[in-house]
């Protein structure tokens, strides 16, 4: 993915027959407050051909590509103000001295997470770094997701789904591919695959049954695919 403008020509297209695929099928491989997915479970691995100052200009632009795209329809989708939340990014989840709090306990290792009391979104850099192995996309994935939290916290209760989570990555798809029909964002070959071979990843290995759950790797794509194609008013349907 590449934070510029660029035609957003067949992507709606392209996110639905995404949707449609079985996760063991045709896709080669396509996040949570509380990702709870560790480094191993995103492939740990020797990061060959890791570029720090890439990885560090993708998590500054999922952070301004997403955060662009709910200040400018905020007004147009919701009442009041938009305000954004604090990003604490990056921080050590095996050093729970310096990882931030959130209700008093520190952010735990190998998560993602947006904190409430603090309205604040964080990720631990090892699953951060792990997943960007995989491709770029990982981080626009994780970052649009918990930004998607920040959202839910900001409306008003009977507009949050009791399957929050997957509200979340309905609202991480109504962000990114909003973005690039705002050509601020480019969906390059493969950013597709990337993202559902994440969800693939972090879905849960049971389906969403009840608040907390964050739902099978299917359902957690179908939902994502849902904002991408609808835009943000779908995952409030």
């Amino acid at each position: 993915m590449r934070r510029r403008a660029a035609a957003a020509a067949a992507l709606a297209v392209t996110l639905a027959l995404t949707a449609a695929c079985d996760l063991d099928g045709a896709l080669p491989g396509t996040p949570r407050p509380a990702a709870q997915a560790t480094a191993d479970g995103v492939g740990a691995q020797q990061y060959r051909d890791f570029d720090e100052k890439e990885f560090q200009e993708d998590l500054r632009s999922a952070a301004t590509v997403t955060n662009g795209f709910w200040r400018l329809h905020w007004q147009e989708l919701f009442t009041g103000t938009y305000r954004p939340p604090r990003i604490r990014g990056l921080y050590n989840g095996r050093d729970p001295a310096s990882a931030p709090r959130c209700g008093g306990k520190p952010l735990e290792p190998g998560n993602a997470a947006y904190c409430p009391s603090g309205d604040f979104v964080a990720w631990d850099a090892q699953l951060m770094r792990s997943g960007y192995a995989r491709g770029d996309a990982w981080v626009y994935l994780v970052v649009a997701h918990e930004w998607g939290h920040a959202i839910q916290n900001r409306l008003r209760r009977s507009l949050v789904s009791a399957a929050s989570e997957l509200q979340a990555d309905c609202l991480a798809g109504a962000a990114l591919y909003g973005a690039a029909k705002d050509d601020r964002l480019t969906f390059e070959d493969g950013d597709e695959q990337e993202i559902a071979a994440a969800f693939r990843v972090i879905g849960d290995k049971a389906p969403w049954t009840r608040p907390g759950d964050h739902g099978s790797a299917s359902q957690r794509l179908r939902s994502f695919s849902r904002g991408g194609n609808g835009g943000a008013k779908a995952c409030f349907s």
